[in-house]
């Protein structure tokens, strides 16, 4: 969970990289050297990847972001376009040693359309349903996952879908398939390739509405059954029916939120309303209603820690609030057939639930004895509390640790720092004393 700070976006890394007045490492070091960020992402077009059959490439900024993740403790989320429009028509996000295999499809203004923004037939985008796309996209992914899945840099991976920057969606325009029940065949196809692949690593599935007629309703269920997070690329401007299915999807379930019209980060421009509240503030209040994990930073690195230090509120209420925030906020000891019961009960100050399930242990220090046990899948939710029973060894008195840690996808565990003021152990844990069973403060003998 938190805050994520992009080294590459769609059209490219920071805006000063990009005019020539800053080196791309100086960008990746300065993002990640952000207080509040956590999470560095790169959103990269495939052709920055892979450059011929059969192995990866990946461009210079894959390494430096790994590198700086590592320096500062932070961790890496992506996303591989199979479309972009940034460079269109001079350059495409396929690489080129596919562009012979893979017909391209030119795009028109659909009639019905009353959005004239994305209205152009100059648009150009993969033929998602032909066999050779279908192939090289399972190859890409299980190129992608040898190197990535269980890495533990690696915090999620954005599903592949298509349409424009693959957001599952094509503008103004009609898509790319013949009719409707090819477009939802081959988009199913895709997602369950990609669950197939990944076992270890979060995937994140676009909620985009269907607005371009390509099956993603059907698409996002498979996704979601099968364990993905959600994610949207706006909180702004999006229909009531994506909003509906973050706000309340499975508690278990991460959600990523974004929106790409500020992400400039310029104080000085921000809209500001009668209350006194900046329009990208606002956002932020409306990622909170929605109980998300991760809200995204963009690139401009100056700009962030300008608008931190003008606006301060609107990032201190996401590092409170946002994702999960755990601490036992009760230990009760009992007495329960003849010896000793713990009863853990764990509080969730954060607006999401659990993304997966929250193991508990109880271990003595000198590692005599170790205790497990689950929560159910999410608990506690957002604001919720969930309580767990270890019964101690027959006679056992003096401290315990308790530790936590969250099983991300099935075998793969991921340790909690508790979010709690009082000091904790150099492993993380917290100490917790047994008393004698007749410790003369025990309320009503029990």
């Amino acid at each position: 969970m938190g805050l994520v700070g992009y080294t590459w976006e769609e059209g490219g890394p920071s805006i000063a990289v990009r005019e020539g007045r800053q080196t791309l490492e100086d960008h990746v070091e300065k993002m990640a050297s952000l207080p509040f960020v956590d999470v560095l992402y790169i959103r990269c077009d495939w052709r920055n990847v892979q450059k011929q059959e059969g192995r990866l490439d990946l461009d210079p900024v894959w390494d430096l972001t790994l590198a700086a993740a590592k320096r500062h403790g932070l961790r890496v989320a992506f996303r591989i376009q199979s479309s972009n429009t940034v460079y269109q028509p001079q350059q495409f996000a396929m690489p080129e040693f596919l562009r012979s295999r893979i017909p391209m499809v030119k795009l028109s203004h659909r009639p019905d359309a009353t959005r004239t923004g994305r209205g152009t037939d100059v648009w150009m985008e993969p033929q998602y349903d032909h066999p050779e796309y279908l192939k090289a996209l399972k190859e890409l992914n299980q190129l992608l996952a040898a190197r990535f899945d269980g890495d533990p840099l690696i915090e999620w991976v954005d599903m592949m879908h298509v349409g424009f920057w693959g957001e599952g969606h094509f503008g103004g325009n009609t898509n790319t398939f013949p009719d409707f029940a090819t477009a939802q065949r081959t988009l199913n196809a895709m997602i369950r390739t990609q669950l197939d692949i990944w076992k270890k690593t979060p995937l994140a599935m676009n909620t985009q509405p269907d607005i371009s007629d390509t099956g993603n309703r059907e698409a996002i269920e498979i996704a979601v059954r099968g364990g993905a997070w959600v994610r949207s690329d706006s909180i702004r401007v999006e229909e009531p029916i994506q909003i509906e299915e973050l706000a309340n999807r499975p508690p278990w379930l991460a959600a990523i939120l974004e929106d790409g019209a500020y992400r400039k980060y310029d104080a000085a421009t921000l809209p500001v309303d009668a209350a006194g509240v900046n329009a990208m503030e606002n956002n932020m209040l409306h990622v909170l209603d929605v109980k998300a994990n991760y809200w995204s930073l963009w690139t401009e690195t100056a700009n962030l820690a300008s608008y931190n230090e003008r606006f301060p509120r609107g990032f201190e209420r996401l590092q409170i609030s946002l994702g999960y925030r755990l601490r036992p906020s009760w230990v009760w000891q009992r007495k329960r057939s003849g010896t000793s019961e713990l009863i853990v009960c764990v509080s969730n100050r954060g607006v999401a639930g659990v993304p997966g399930v929250l193991w508990l242990q109880i271990a003595s220090p000198n590692g005599t004895f170790k205790l497990r046990g689950s929560l159910d899948a999410g608990y506690p939710h957002g604001g919720g509390l969930r309580m767990g029973s270890f019964l101690l060894p027959k006679g056992y008195v003096g401290k315990v640790h308790l530790t936590a840690e969250i099983e991300l996808r099935p075998g793969v565990l991921k340790p909690i720092a508790w979010a709690c003021e009082q000091p904790i152990n150099a492993d993380g844990s917290i100490s917790v004393e047994v008393k004698p069973m007749d410790d003369p403060k025990f309320r009503k003998a029990v």
